[in-house]
């Protein structure tokens, strides 16, 4: 396609594959629904969804795409168009929020909140997909002021934002996390635990020893031990161990509270919601991001149209 105002850049994918099957590219500008808003985007974040669909993990027995895919599934951005039925928007607002194909010039949002001072366009690019998984999470362990909960996965962008949400509300945490990252849960007010077998030992060596509940926002440890330390399965809610029915825990995989972006932006204009950027990247890098975030990012990898 050519250069014109009806054309954006973008970046997708015809074959499922590596980082390499990414191609920048032109594709058609799209228009916002009577609920949605377009933005002009300013970063879009990578998730673990989009590197598992660009993969084929859910691509079943199909060869290849249907049509080129565009990734992303969150972004911030300046609004240019407002549907019909979205309310309390206007063109020239800056937001943050979710909605498909975000790795391009323009996107569709279908949730979105205004984007707090405190944070840079990548900050907010990286927010919505995290905090509305954890608020999900927290919404159904049901624990409130006074309770104490262990995220096992503190230092991922779900466990780090359910981390502060939880202790927003009167709750203590303590969480699992590499050495190299536990300090920055020390400094949020976490008490951090090594990850891997004996996690269970390590929590009972602890003062106060209980845990009302366990969230596990990694999918890599023992559901076992988990459910050792949170007294029962029904205390344990997963976001990743998708084996966790057999034993009775609940997994949560179906997005619902996107009451998340408001929170958490009121939150950051308080100053007590942070967010980690691992690295930027220029659209036309795509694959660099998307290869940076396999091979394990410090925070969220954003690409900057």
């Amino acid at each position: 396609m050519d250069d014109s105002p009806d054309t954006m850049r973008a970046v997708s994918y015809s074959a499922y594959g590596g980082p390499s099957v990414l191609t920048p590219g032109r594709v058609d500008v799209p228009h916002a629904g009577a609920a949605q808003v377009r933005i002009r985007v300013r970063a879009a974040s990578v998730n673990p969804f989009d590197l598992k669909k660009r993969a084929g993990m859910f691509a079943g027995d199909a060869g290849a795409p249907p049509r080129p895919v565009i990734p992303g599934v969150e972004a911030s951005g300046v609004v240019d168009e407002v549907g019909a039925d979205a309310v309390g928007v206007a063109v020239g607002d800056e937001v943050f929020g979710l909605g498909p194909a975000t790795f391009a010039e323009h996107a569709v949002l279908e949730h979105w909140a205004v984007r707090p001072a405190a944070w840079t366009w990548a900050q907010a690019a990286s927010v919505s997909t995290a905090a509305e998984a954890a608020l999900r999470a927290l919404e159904l362990l049901g624990v409130g002021e006074g309770a104490t909960l262990m995220i096992d996965g503190a230092s991922g962008s779900v466990g780090f934002a359910a981390a502060q949400l939880a202790l927003t509300r009167g709750i203590a945490v303590l969480g699992t996390a590499s050495p190299a990252k536990q300090e920055r849960l020390r400094v949020l007010g976490v008490e951090p635990l090594d990850h891997g077998p004996g996690l269970d030992d390590r929590v009972a060596s602890l003062e106060p020893d209980s845990v009302d509940a366990v969230l596990d926002a990694s999918g890599r440890g023992s559901l076992d031990e988990l459910i050792a330390i949170a007294g029962g399965p029904d205390r344990v809610v997963t976001l990743a161990n998708f084996d966790a029915p057999d034993k009775g825990v609940r997994v949560s995989s179906v997005p619902s509270a996107f009451g998340a972006l408001q929170l958490t932006a009121g939150l950051a204009a308080d100053g007590r919601f942070e967010v980690v950027v691992d690295s930027e990247h220029p659209l036309d890098q795509a694959a660099a991001a998307h290869a940076r975030a396999e091979a394990g990012a410090d925070g969220k990898v954003v690409v900057l149209p």
